[in-house]
C-alpha cells in the first residue's frame, strides 16, 4: 500500500467514525445552525418596543397620563405607588411617574433601558409643560446590511463553531482510541505514524468544506447576511482558523490518558474563548487591562479576522496581524503535539 493510499484510508475511517457518532453530528452541524436561528430571531432587526413608564395614581396623574401618551415610544400604565416602585424593581416597568410639585421620576441608573425611559418621560413631560425647541432637526433612521447584530453573530458562530469542531472532533476523539487500545493496535500495522495525525487534519478540512457553505448559505437564505469582502480570503481564514484549532486539539489529546480528563483539560481550554472572544458579543466590553491578554487567544484573532472580511470588506493586509497569530499557533500546536504525542 502506498503512503497516499494509506493517508487516504485513514481518513476515510475518521470520517466513519465521525458519522457513527450522533452527538458528534448534532453539534457539528444542528447545533451552530439552531443558535443560528435562536439568536438571529430575537435579535432581528425590527422597530424597538415602547418603554413601560407607570404613572402614580394620584391626583394630577390624568394630565401626566395624557402628555406621556402622546409619545409613541411609551406605554403608559396607572398603578399605585407600592405597585408601581415593586414593578421597577423587578424591571416590569423601565421608569415610574408621580404627579405633584415637584414631579418625581423614579428609574435605575444601572439599566440603559431605564435611563432612556427617563429621557423619554422628560422630553414628553416637557413638551406638554410648552418647552419649544430651538433647532429643528432632521432624523435619518438607517439599518446598513454589515451593521446588523445577525451579521456580526454568524461570523463568530462559524469561529466557535470551528474551535469546537476541532478540539471535540480531534482531541476527543484521539484519546477515545487511545482509552480503547485502538492506538496500540495500528502501532502493529504497517502505518505510518504522520499520517495517521495527518488523516485527522484532513478530515477536518474536508469537514469544513461541508460546513462553512452550510453556515454561510443558511444565514444568507433565512437572514440575508453576506459576506461584503472576498469569499477566498474568507474561506482561507476560516481554513487557517479550522487548523488551528485542529492542532490544539491533538496538542490537547497528547498526553491525556481517558476520556474524562482530555474533556476537563478542552474545557479549559475553550472556556475563556467562549466568553472573552466576541462570539456573542465584542470583546471590546471587557477592560482595557484584559485586552492584550484576550488579542492572544486564537478565537479572538479568527472572530475579528472572519468579522473584518465579511462586514468591513477588509483585505488581506488587514488581517495580516491576525493570520499571522493563528499561523504562528498553528505550527507551534502541531509541532508540540507531534513531539509530545503518546500512542499508548
Amino acid at each position: 500500500m502506498t503512503r497516499r493510499s494509506a493517508l487516504w484510508t485513514l481518513t476515510v475511517i475518521r470520517i466513519k467514525e465521525f458519522f457513527r457518532e450522533p452527538s458528534a453530528v448534532f453539534w457539528s452541524f444542528a447545533f451552530p445552525l439552531l443558535l443560528t436561528v435562536a439568536l438571529g430571531l430575537a435579535f432581528r432587526n425590527k422597530a424597538p418596543d415602547p418603554v413601560r413608564a407607570a404613572v402614580v395614581a394620584s391626583v394630577g396623574s390624568e394630565a401626566v397620563v395624557a402628555a406621556l401618551a402622546k409619545n409613541l415610544e411609551i406605554k403608559v400604565i396607572v398603578l399605585d405607588r407600592a405597585q408601581a416602585l415593586a414593578q421597577l424593581r423587578g424591571s416590569k416597568v423601565a421608569v415610574v411617574v408621580q404627579a405633584g410639585a415637584p414631579m418625581q421620576v423614579h428609574f435605575d441608573p444601572m439599566r440603559p433601558e431605564s435611563r432612556m425611559a427617563n429621557w423619554l418621560v422628560n422630553d414628553a413631560l416637557q413638551r406638554a409643560a410648552g418647552r419649544q425647541d430651538s433647532a429643528t432637526i432632521e432624523a435619518q433612521p438607517s439599518s446598513e446590511i454589515g451593521s446588523r447584530y445577525i451579521d456580526f453573530l454568524l461570523p463568530g458562530l462559524i469561529g466557535m463553531n470551528l474551535m469546537s469542531a476541532g478540539m471535540w472532533g480531534v482531541g476527543y476523539v484521539v484519546v477515545e482510541m487511545r482509552t480503547r487500545k485502538l492506538l496500540k493496535r495500528m502501532l502493529a500495522t504497517p502505518m505510518n505514524r504522520r499520517d495517521f495525525l495527518l488523516s485527522m487534519v484532513l478530515m477536518r478540512l474536508i469537514f469544513l468544506v461541508v460546513e462553512l457553505p452550510v453556515m454561510l448559505g443558511f444565514g444568507w437564505l433565512a437572514f440575508d447576511v453576506r459576506v461584503q469582502g472576498s469569499m477566498g480570503l474568507f474561506c482561507a481564514v476560516a481554513l487557517l482558523g479550522s487548523l488551528c484549532f485542529a492542532g490544539i486539539g491533538l496538542l490537547v489529546a497528547s498526553r491525556a490518558q481517558n476520556t474524562q480528563t482530555v474533556g476537563g483539560l478542552m474545557n479549559l481550554v475553550m472556556m475563556p474563548m467562549f466568553l472573552g472572544s466576541g462570539v456573542f458579543f465584542s470583546s471590546a466590553n471587557f477592560p482595557d487591562a484584559m485586552q492584550p491578554v484576550l488579542r492572544l487567544l486564537p478565537l479572538t484573532a479568527l472572530n475579528d479576522a472572519l468579522r473584518a472580511i465579511a462586514n468591513e470588506s477588509a483585505g488581506f493586509t488587514q488581517v495580516l496581524p491576525q493570520v499571522s497569530l493563528l499561523a504562528v499557533l498553528a505550527v507551534l500546536a502541531f509541532g508540540a503535539a507531534v513531539r509530545w504525542f503518546r500512542w499508548q
